[in-house]
């Protein structure tokens, strides 16, 4: 990554009140609400195959009568799941993962033994919207020098949580929206703030009056309830085999670490906690450690 470009964290600042915005690429399309969109036109299963930056790889690997395989992509393990006849990998990519070929590696115990070979798939590219932003509160942008300690650490606890692996099957990859309201903000938009470029948007944001009902889109357990810096009162869930999801900017937080989730039980309520400038859900999935777009993980 070009030194130029600064960082920010896996949370949104949006909706940004004050803030002059400008779509040099048409992305005011976000103007949708969620429940729409997940029960929009035919019926496609989740979750999508998407190859590309941001997006999910879906690798067949075997037949279903075969034993389950193991697959691993850039030495992390990666969730593998039997349906429509086969077993197939379901891989994480990254946002900054460059076009072209990728391996996985496939493990196999079968009669003779553990086998292991390499198959290949491809990411092909894609242009993200940008979103140029003009913040006037530039506390808001840059944080004070006295926060950068904290800040290092909850990044540090952060990247541990996403890239937990929890070996349990199946896992269930078919999610609903964790709330309902009207979808502010994309996945995957580049960012620039007064001028300078940000890290991409590595979620969805919710436009969600305070107090909203925020709820697990599937099974899963909490790893983690805490206040960040940036997040604000934010939950981890693990659904399981590297199928990670956070909720952050909460204005109330009901459930504990260690504790399970039913598929459309309540984590908490919508609010502007952290680094928000407005009340708003911001959601994030990860699979394998990388952050992907939630919406492939919508049936629609």
């Amino acid at each position: 990554m070009n030194p130029a470009i600064r960082r920010t964290p896996i949370c949104s600042r949006k909706p940004l009140t004050g803030a002059r915005r400008r779509f040099p690429v048409a992305a005011t399309a976000a103007v949708v609400t969620i429940t729409a969109l997940a029960h929009a036109g035919t019926a496609h299963a989740a979750p999508r195959a998407a190859p590309i930056p941001g997006g999910i790889a879906i690798v067949r690997l075997a037949s279903a009568e075969a034993a389950p395989p193991q697959a691993f992509y850039q030495g992390r393990p990666v969730l593998v799941e039997r349906r429509d006849g086969a077993w197939r990998a379901l891989v994480g990519i990254a946002l900054n993962a460059e076009p072209g070929e990728h391996r996985l590696k496939v493990v196999t115990a079968g009669a003779s033994g553990v086998a292991d070979r390499e198959t290949a798939f491809r990411v092909m590219p894609h242009a993200y919207a940008t979103q140029k932003l003009t913040i006037r509160d530039t506390t808001k942008v840059t944080p004070p020098p006295e926060a950068l300690e904290r800040i290092e650490r909850e990044q540090a606890r952060m990247a541990a949580l996403r890239t937990r692996f929890r070996d349990i099957a199946p896992v269930d990859v078919d999610f609903a929206p964790p709330a309902h309201g009207r979808l502010s903000s994309r996945f995957g938009l580049r960012r620039v703030l007064n001028g300078e470029p940000r890290n991409p948007h590595g979620g969805l944001d919710f436009a969600l009056p305070a107090g909203t009902p925020v709820t697990a889109p599937a099974a899963g357990v909490v790893i983690d309830a805490a206040d960040y810096f940036y997040c604000g009162q934010s939950v981890f869930v693990d659904h399981g085999q590297g199928l990670i999801s956070l909720y952050c900017h909460l204005d109330r937080i009901d459930v504990a670490p260690g504790q399970s989730l039913r598929r459309g039980e309540r984590i908490g309520l919508s609010g502007a906690s952290g680094r928000a400038t407005g009340p708003h859900l911001h959601w994030s999935v990860y699979l394998n450690g990388n952050g992907i777009d939630p919406e492939l993980l919508l049936a629609r």
